[in-house]
């Protein structure tokens, strides 16, 4: 399990080290649609095969992911292999959804050994998410 807090305009990291991958949107914070879709290409870009979203506009965010998804095959059909599964958590404790991570988000084609806690906010949380994602 990795965590990576970004915020408006920042820099995204090389974090293909971790395909394939699972990833949880933690956001905390909006980020531009310009931004959030520019996350969501390097998420699908860098690997990501299972994204769920939680916070504010997770469903937004699993709007993104999945056009992304879908640019990156022109809008054709995506191999089963390539296909990003997506889910929105809007009503549901944060804690839940890492427990959902970690039992029940897998993929039908490829198994995912990495996940990834992508935080959308201003305050570095990494420690706190760690150990709510432990006790999940």
């Amino acid at each position: 399990m990795e965590y990576l807090r970004i915020s408006n305009e920042a820099a995204l990291p090389d974090i293909s080290r971790l395909k394939p991958y699972k990833s949880i949107i933690v956001a905390e914070m909006t980020l531009s649609p310009e931004q959030q879709a520019t996350v969501s290409e390097w998420l699908v870009k860098t690997g990501c095969l299972y994204m769920m979203a939680w916070g504010i506009g997770c469903d937004q965010w699993e709007s993104a992911v999945d056009i992304a998804n879908l640019g990156e095959f022109s809008s054709g059909e995506i191999p089963k292999e390539a296909f990003v599964m997506t889910t929105c958590h809007n009503s549901e404790p944060l804690e839940e959804v890492f427990w959902f991570a970690k039992n029940s988000a897998f993929h039908p084609e490829v198994e995912l050994q990495n996940t990834l806690i992508l935080h959308i906010g201003d305050l570095d949380k990494g420690t706190q998410f760690q150990e709510m994602h432990k006790k999940a």
